[in-house]
């Protein structure tokens, strides 16, 4: 059977499915993957700093301005929006076929596609807050900030965005509610990550459940334990496979 027709087939068969996604699942929204944006700005101003370290705790903490110089011109592209990836992900969910969308990206497109139950491994762009007073914020003003650095109205404190930083934990609750739904998942569709980043990429092996799909460019750690793997662009194949599910 074509891979597609295999694929459509399962989630017609399947009631409790969860996607794990990464990168790759936003480039076709216009959103490079981190390393290829990180090279692109080292290359732009001759930074002298790899991408672990810019985007690590202490360095945000110790050159707050270089971060968010970083920050606003390659992490966060207001304009993008969901692909056919998301789109999809978003119509199972509404259909009540999809349980959890368990997600490495923090552009937040899977919200604006519809999606609800999305657990944010590594934060998200959309929630900001004050470190000092805690005071929330949103998107645009880190955006429009016309300072450097944003700060807090009420406080002055220094605004960070919610998003996990090298050598900062991942949320305990959010990695606790991922396992409970892979583990509880009947199909688990795997796309856009290479499954290298850890402690997210190892959430997967908790899945005990018929079938793992990987939609990937590149080989992952992890497809010797897939029953169907699709190498093309993944909105693409998502795209298609809801034009063969909508006609039944």
């Amino acid at each position: 059977m074509d891979p597609l027709q295999t694929l459509a087939s399962w989630i017609t068969d399947s009631n409790n499915i969860v996607f794990f996604g990464g990168a790759g699942t936003s480039t076709e929204s216009g959103i490079p993957d981190f390393r290829s944006a990180a090279g692109l700005y080292r290359a732009e101003h001759h930074s002298p700093y790899p991408p672990e370290v810019m985007l690590s705790r202490t360095f945000f903490m110790s050159s707050p301005d270089i971060f968010f110089d970083f920050y606003r011109s390659k992490m966060i592209h207001p304009e993008a929006v969901p692909n056919g990836a998301h789109l999809l992900l978003a119509e199972l969910e509404r259909q009540g076929k999809l349980n959890a969308v368990i997600t490495q990206n923090i552009d937040g497109l899977h919200q604006q596609a519809g999606s609800v139950h999305v657990l944010e491994l590594h934060g998200s762009i959309h929630r900001n807050y004050c470190m000092d007073c805690s005071r929330y914020y949103g998107l645009e003003e880190v955006i429009r900030s016309e300072e450097s650095v944003p700060r807090c109205h009420v406080c002055s404190g220094m605004i960070k965005p919610d998003v996990v930083l090298y050598e900062e934990a991942l949320n305990q609750g959010v990695l606790t509610a991922a396992v409970e739904a892979i583990a509880a998942a009947d199909l688990l569709i795997i796309g856009g990550t290479s499954l290298t980043v850890q402690p997210a990429a190892s959430l997967v092996t908790y899945f005990q459940g018929r079938h793992t799909v990987l939609l990937n460019g590149d080989p992952t750690p992890y497809d010797h334990r897939a029953d169907l793997i699709i190498k093309d662009r993944i909105g693409q194949v998502m795209g298609n496979v809801h034009k063969l599910l909508s006609k039944g």
